[in-house]
């Protein structure tokens, strides 16, 4: 079975890989392969995809955990 990695960039996107199915609201199936990257500012042209708008925008954001840290599983 394979894991899926989903890693939060600061001020961009979510780095997304693995093996899983992405389906919105209305139950349509995204297509995807290998890695790939989630918007996350809602500005670009290309959702549920990031196609680099954030930059353009100089969106912000920072994301930390206030969660105890874990090793990652080897």
């Amino acid at each position: 079975m394979s894991t899926t990695k989903i890693r939060v960039m600061n001020s961009g996107p979510l780095h997304v890989t693995g093996e899983f199915d992405l389906v919105d609201a209305d139950g349509n199936r995204y297509p995807h392969q290998g890695i790939f990257s989630l918007c996350r500012c809602g500005k670009s042209a290309s959702k549920p995809y990031c196609d680099g708008a954030h930059r353009a925008e100089r969106w912000e954001c920072t994301v930390k955990s206030d969660a105890p840290l874990r090793p990652a599983a080897s």
